[in-house]
């Protein structure tokens, strides 16, 4: 994507954020010859509605494209959808007397000017370890829910109606800031009871933004984050808050600091009219280039190139400290670690899971070495 066609798409975007037209200059810049172009862009981004929003404000929308505007109708019953389960899940886990908190876009959207911009792919709620089980048994009793899978730090439910829900036990965001971990792990210190409840809980606002960095920081080391964690950044710097040095300092303390500045910058440059950077324009190539949640070749770059044995190995024996999060019980009973090894190996019969490794694999054979240079040099350069 060319910088004019770019330059268009976030200002389409930056519209529908904040609610004001194009200017005059900008609407020039526009040509129905892009939106093809910029509808690709933005449906792997999960932002397609967002776009279509923006040209329908600024009355960009000709005939050929008005079928376009179903996209603003499937995000606006996805939210519906999504907020009907968050309110049966909030009133379900109050009658079990289970302290919860509720995560990313479930509050995020509230400080948007209109919540169904804010989409998200599913609902996330923290509980403690303890009461994992008791919320697993309340949802699924309660409200009918269907246990799929278990995670590392989750584990996935869904609805009748097919909304998925992660069950949080854990904030655990691995990558190379590896302070952020344990600040995480205080979560729970870093909250106040909701309002007209017993058993929801609210992040402190400095805690919250450290975490939406954090998870930022952990996609973006997993090949990309994406356009919408920029918008989340926008929303989230034009709040009125009294904490915007206690965000520094956590970030700071956090060995998160420099990456955030690094994307406030860019969320500024996308959505403010901030002037750009070289190292803002080699960031977002790589967001961009990365999808909603990065691609192989992001992926592999990001990790570093191994021979083919190697990397095999690598992906077949995993340390302990990975390892132990996939299965706690190692934590007390390291002596089982060859076993669950082994019990990992399993996994590969999923056949998504043996395409991805043979994807990752093929990746690593064939990636080039000024790819691998230049993803170290960036990361390096935004304190990853």
């Amino acid at each position: 994507m060319d910088n004019k066609t770019s330059k268009v798409m976030f200002a389409l975007l930056c519209s529908a954020i904040c609610g004001d037209p194009l200017s005059d200059e900008k609407k020039a810049l526009y040509n129905a010859e892009m939106l093809p172009q910029i509808a690709t862009v933005a449906k792997q981004h999960d932002a397609l509605h967002l776009l279509v929003f923006g040209l329908k404000k600024n009355d960009l929308l000709n005939e050929s494209s008005k079928w376009l505007e179903t996209e603003i109708f499937r995000a606006v019953y996805r939210y519906e959808q999504q907020k009907y389960e968050f309110n049966r899940i909030c009133e379900a886990l109050e009658k079990s007397e289970i302290p919860f908190i509720p995560l990313k876009g479930s509050v995020l959207r509230e400080y948007y000017s209109e919540p169904w911009i804010r989409t998200s792919c599913d609902i996330d709620i923290l509980v403690h370890n303890e009461d994992l089980e008791k919320a697993i048994l309340c949802l699924s009793e309660e409200l009918k829910y269907i246990l799929k899978d278990r995670a590392t730090h989750d584990v996935s439910l869904f609805a009748p109606n097919g909304v998925h829900v992660e069950l949080h036990f854990d904030l655990l965001e691995e990558g190379r800031a590896n302070n952020a971990i344990e600040i995480l792990s205080g979560v729970w210190k870093n909250v106040a009871l909701c309002e007209n409840s017993k058993f929801r809980y609210e992040m402190t606002d400095e805690f919250f933004y450290f975490y939406h960095i954090a998870h930022m920081a952990k996609h973006f080391e997993n090949g990309g984050c994406g356009i919408r964690p920029f918008v989340d950044l926008v929303v989230l710097d034009r709040m009125d808050s009294e904490n915007f040095s206690k965000r520094d300092e956590l970030l700071k303390s956090g060995g998160l600091l420099q990456f955030a500045r690094a994307s406030r910058k860019l969320s500024r440059i996308w959505f403010c009219n901030e002037q750009s950077d070289e190292l803002s324009e080699q960031i977002q190539d790589f967001i961009l280039r990365g999808g909603s949640y990065g691609t192989t070749d992001n992926r592999v770059a990001v990790h570093k190139k191994q021979g083919k044995i190697k990397y095999i190995f690598s992906r077949m024996f995993i340390p302990y400290a990975k390892l132990k999060r996939y299965y706690p019980i190692l934590e007390k009973h390291k002596w089982l670690m060859p076993i669950m090894q082994i019990r990992r190996w399993f996994m590969m019969l999923d056949p998504n899971v043996r395409g991805m490794a043979k994807r990752e694999i093929s990746v690593n054979s064939s990636i080039s070495s000024e790819k691998i240079r230049n993803t170290q040099i960036l990361l390096k350069n935004i304190g990853l």
